[in-house]
């Protein structure tokens, strides 16, 4: 019995020893079949990028819808502007007010407000907040807490490494803390002129309430390189950090905008910031200047590497097709060549010279297949923000789109003079101005004149006859006007004597 029941074990044992094999290979047979499935899945579920970006090609591009405006070229990204920032023409635009993500293109404004409300020596200390509260996988340049640096080289990290620590740190020192400085970007973001925006932290981080579009992240980057110390910190390709005693490394970091580090050889290019999330995509901003024109291009939602390539197609667009106009040189409308009327060797003014005249440096920007010949225009007495001896604005647009505006001056030695509406509100009254159309003027100030001043002699002239009688020396004198009238072809009867 017991040699039974041993058998009976060993058979056990050995059915599940034959067995292990099968079950082993069947574990792994399943096992490929999940991965495989999971595998299949995460491929069908992944987006297709590419394509994406292909059927992106197919949007309307609006600038296309202007009569006689250079077409603009088909690109990949959701959305792209290439704005003039002198001038503030709009070359091209593709859905520049849709709200996107901008990922680290936010750190344009962050830098911005930096500039604008501390000093390049001040130093920034690092907190636990600033340096911990970002992805340890995101973009940084590797400095702990409790280190600190000038804020000039905080900019170089934010710019050149794109470094989120180093944006969270500059926000708490322009700020106090990380909301207030979001608030503070959103205040600004509205006196620049955005409407499309929201902003919720300085590196540009993903969230759902932190979006922005390609026309505000122009204007915002107008901005930004109207400052030369903001520019060159923007166009800096590699930059190096020395120790210190409170940064003790020594490295190098490198900018990854291509048209910058020179991996995409452009001319002209004045700066510009990179930025990538998983939602917002590719970004980017970037300002290049040549011809006199100084173009600003943002390309929001594109694919690697085209948005590089998507940005030197719109430079090429813009540069080859456009032309920038001085007004002084080319609108003899409003302030005529001929100015004589305003000035003589012993003016009425006490000088010589003329009394209004265009800003020198004002300009437009036309197709170059246009001339201001070919622009409306529209003056505005609204010279607020406007230089001193500014009193008139004078707004043009070519075929519905605004193309610049040139200031209409008194002459640089002339002393500031303004046309003022009447109105018992003494702060509207001040610097209230209206502004005359030149030959309009002179036209009717000579008719004027002319009437009053033949009025006036003819009534003179009839008044003293009337006065002639039998004394001797009037009735000479009436002679005398008798003989003028004569010459100026006047016919006049003698009064009968009653």
């Amino acid at each position: 019995m017991f040699s039974d029941f041993y058998d009976h074990r060993k058979k056990i044992k050995y059915k599940q020893m034959a067995r292990k094999p099968i079950a082993r290979i069947s574990a792994a047979i399943a096992a490929v079949f999940v991965t495989l499935s999971s595998f299949s899945y995460t491929c069908q579920a992944a987006p297709d990028y590419k394509a994406e970006m292909e059927q992106r090609k197919t949007l309307e591009i609006q600038s296309n819808n202007t009569d006689d405006w250079p077409e603009g070229p088909a690109i990949g990204a959701q959305a792209a502007i290439l704005l003039e920032a002198n001038t503030g023409t709009i070359l091209y635009a593709k859905n520049i007010d849709e709200e996107l993500y901008p990922a680290s293109t936010t750190k344009i404004l962050t830098c911005l407000l930096a500039a604008e409300n501390a000093d390049m020596n001040d130093t920034v200390t690092f907190s636990y907040n600033a340096v911990h509260s970002v992805p340890r996988d995101g973009s940084n340049i590797g400095i702990d807490a409790g280190q600190s640096m000038s804020l000039e080289q905080c900019l170089y990290g934010i710019m050149v490494g794109s470094a989120n620590e180093c944006a969270n740190a500059v926000a708490e020192h322009v700020a106090g803390s990380l909301d207030d400085f979001a608030d503070l970007m959103n205040n600004r973001a509205k006196e620049l002129g955005c409407t499309h925006s929201h902003f919720v932290n300085a590196n540009g981080l993903f969230s759902e309430d932190h979006y922005t579009s390609a026309h505000d992240l122009a204007l915002i980057a107008c901005a930004f390189f109207s400052n030369e110390l903001l520019s060159s910190i923007g166009n800096t390709a590699r930059y190096h950090f020395t120790p210190t005693d409170t940064q003790p490394d020594d490295f190098y970091i490198n900018n990854k905008h291509k048209l910058i580090n020179g991996e995409i050889s452009y001319d002209g290019i004045l700066g510009g910031k990179t930025g990538y999330t998983a939602e917002a995509r590719e970004t980017l901003v970037t300002c290049a200047s040549r011809n006199g024109m100084k173009l600003v291009c943002v390309v929001l939602k594109e694919e690697s590497p085209y948005q590089f390539t998507d940005t030197t197609t719109l430079f090429d667009y813009g540069f080859n097709n456009f032309q920038i106009v001085n007004v002084s040189d080319n609108d003899n409308y409003y302030i005529p060549e001929d100015t004589s009327f305003f000035s003589s060797e012993n003016d009425i003014f006490g000088y010589s010279g003329n009394v209004i005249e265009w800003n020198d440096d004002d300009s437009i920007i036309l197709p170059i297949t246009a001339s201001i010949n070919d622009c409306s225009s529209e003056v505005s007495s609204d010279v607020s923000g406007q230089p001193k001896g500014t009193i008139a604005v004078v707004n043009y647009s070519y075929n519905g789109v605004s193309v610049g505006s040139a200031r209409v001056m008194t002459s640089s030695s002339q002393t500031s003079f303004q046309f003022s509406n009447t109105t018992t509100d003494k702060d509207t009254a001040l610097n209230q101005s209206i502004y005359v159309n030149v030959k309009l003027i002179i036209i009717i100030v000579s008719a004027v004149a002319g009437s009053i001043i033949f009025i006036t002699n003819l009534s003179a002239f009839i008044s003293s006859l009337h006065y002639a009688g039998n004394d001797p020396e009037e009735r000479r004198r009436y002679k005398r006007r008798q003989k003028l009238l004569k010459q100026h072809k006047l016919t006049y009867k003698k009064p009968k004597k009653k």
